[in-house]
């Protein structure tokens, strides 16, 4: 009896795991489908979404490419991205070590973790009026405005995965440090610092992935055309009374393909870095 409600427990979860796989693959590759379709056919094949495409339209992705600027774009997005992921490693990591070792026996410490942390949950939403009026003031409404704000706004979210891993490495290689001479910041470039390369790499994919691929602040801060990112581009395709969807989904393909060729190649160093952070020692 027992033999056979295992079995029939196991075929239930067979058939469980099949069907939940079936709707991962549906949801997951059903979208990119129809965007891949909809990239490659002209403006008349646009009443049938779901069929193949008769003649392939090539020509799609470089009208796309003229239209938003691509290179222009590409340079402005890729700047943001890279220089807010140099600072972002190196200051949050910094601060963050900071935090760790001294949140036991500096009450500002403890209330500086808190408070940083206590960022992560206000929505931008809130915050972006505000924004908007201190930013025009204070002329960072460009390239480089922009580019500090993504490091102070990635700042609650990365400190708190660098201390929660930071609190599982062994306090004696500090005081091992201190003893051989070592300044703190000695401490931290020489020691800590390689020590975080999981932890540091997921950081940085994250960063690199919330950078690019934002919509938001970039739409309500950068208005000269010539520093917009590639993701406001794409407004272009959308006109008073019509929007041209063949055009408009090459494009989405142009700026996603960066991204996801990045992610696919660093994505094991993501699941490592998580899931050491989360294991305390």
């Amino acid at each position: 009896m027992k033999k056979t409600a295992c079995k029939q427990k196991e075929k239930k979860n067979r058939l469980l795991t099949l069907l939940l796989l079936l709707l991962a693959v549906v949801c997951i590759f059903g979208p990119l489908y129809m965007t891949v379709v909809i990239a490659l056919k002209s403006p008349q094949e646009m009443s049938h979404v779901l069929a193949l495409p008769r003649h392939i339209q090539w020509s799609n992705f470089a009208k796309a490419w003229d239209m938003t600027d691509y290179p222009r774009k590409f340079a402005n997005t890729l700047f943001i991205t890279l220089v807010n992921l140099i600072f972002t490693v190196f200051t949050n990591a910094m601060a963050s070590y900071a935090i760790a070792r001294n949140r036991k026996k500096s009450r500002f410490f403890n209330f500086l973790y808190y408070y940083f942390i206590s960022a992560m949950f206000i929505p931008f939403n809130v915050l972006m009026l505000p924004l908007v009026n201190e930013a025009n003031k204070f002329h960072i409404d460009n390239v480089l405005g922009i580019t500090f704000l993504y490091i102070v706004f990635g700042m609650p979210m990365n400190t708190f995965l660098y201390t929660g891993y930071i609190k599982s490495i062994p306090e004696a290689l500090d005081e091992a440090a201190v003893i051989d001479g070592a300044t703190p910041f000695q401490t931290f470039v020489r020691i800590m610092f390689p020590v975080l390369k999981p932890m540091t790499a997921t950081v940085a994919i994250l960063s690199v992935m919330w950078t690019w691929n934002d919509f938001l602040m970039p739409l309500v801060l950068l208005s000269d055309k010539k520093q917009q990112t590639l993701q406001l581009a794409q407004y272009i395709f959308q006109g008073q009374f019509n929007t041209q969807y063949n055009l408009a989904f090459a494009s989405y393909l142009l700026v996603l393909l960066p991204v996801q060729v990045f992610y696919v190649l660093c994505q094991k160093w993501i699941i490592s870095g998580v899931v050491t952070g989360a294991v305390k020692q």
